[in-house]
């Protein structure tokens, strides 16, 4: 199917005025700060926020310092609770560029909404991402422990959702579900899609490749299993929901992803964004395609945790 106009014309226009700019241009702050400025002026004039019960931020404590929280709670609580990462390939993003994307998820999963402000790169390089998530699942068991948890994540978040994960799966908190939206999973970059959509659709080769180098500079870390997840033991991973969209260089790799669970006995659902490109959540309010499969990804996890056995 073709890309959805409103994409199209979204691209054709930032093309036109010069802001297409490849993250890699500048300095991690620039690049920031361009992400930041881009976020909220997509949004358009006059926009309100999706109503949510209610907000509160707060301090949490990570073994390497205090991180930030920013709490969402949703307007009809189903008894959840959702450690949620953000996207920005590790060096940019934050609970504010990302708030529509979690207030999305509140409401939608009926859900409370822990958002992680974690550290970046490349200032803070791998684990520190993961750490600062991990803490915060932590903190959402101990804060609220008789709710059903769940971990989501878009982009580079997926992976550090996914990380997350992992690291609890031998003493706990045990995670019910996990919701990844267009997740990094495989740092060799080896599928067809990274060729086939690399130019052209917002994200592109050449940035992932960036995003890699800020996050993992040493050579050992490459081969970490919360890294290269491709090639990780996932046995006992959460049920998972995993959304690709068609347009967007990580499409391969998120399906190979879904493979991997299930080869590792790990019930898991698809939803393929078709028409759609990366980073489609953030425009759930405005484009009813990307509305619409980020429905599919919330009634995806509605059945993993109605019905664990669903293939």
């Amino acid at each position: 199917m073709p890309i959805d106009p409103f994409f199209s014309t979204m691209l054709d226009n930032l093309d036109a005025a010069g802001k297409l700019i490849p993250a890699s241009h500048g300095t991690a702050q620039q690049a920031r700060d361009r992400f930041k400025a881009n976020s909220v002026a997509r949004r358009g004039t006059g926009y309100v926020p999706e109503a949510v019960g209610g907000t509160s931020d707060h301090v949490v404590d990570s073994p390497t310092g205090p991180i930030q929280i920013r709490v969402y709670t949703p307007i009809q609580d189903r008894g959840r609770v959702v450690t949620y990462a953000h996207g920005g390939g590790w060096v940019f993003g934050d609970v504010d560029t990302h708030d529509p994307v979690a207030r999305r998820i509140a409401n939608g999963l009926g859900a409370q909404v822990v958002s992680v402000d974690y550290r970046r790169a490349p200032e803070s390089p791998f684990p520190a991402g993961l750490v600062d998530v991990s803490a915060a699942l932590a903190w959402a068991a101990d804060t609220y422990p008789d709710r059903i948890r769940i971990v989501a994540g878009d982009s580079a978040g997926g992976q550090l959702a996914i990380g997350a994960a992992m690291r609890v799966r031998p003493y706990g908190p045990r995670v019910a579900a996990a919701l990844l939206l267009y997740p990094f999973v495989d740092p060799t970059m080896s599928y067809p899609s990274i060729n086939e959509n690399g130019e052209g659709y917002f994200l592109t080769a050449a940035d992932l490749r960036w995003f890699y180098d800020q996050l993992l500079p040493e050579p050992s870390m490459w081969q970490a299993p919360e890294v290269d997840l491709l090639r990780a033991d996932l046995t006992g991973f959460p049920p998972s929901v995993v959304a690709t969209a068609e347009f967007d260089p990580l499409r391969d790799e998120g399906v190979a992803f879904l493979e991997r669970l299930r080869s590792c006995g790990v019930t898991a659902e698809h939803v393929p964004g078709q028409t759609l490109i990366h980073g489609f959540a953030s425009f759930a309010k405005a484009l009813p395609a990307a509305g619409n499969s980020l429905q599919d990804a919330f009634d995806a996890v509605d059945r993993i945790l109605a019905n664990p056995s669903v293939d």
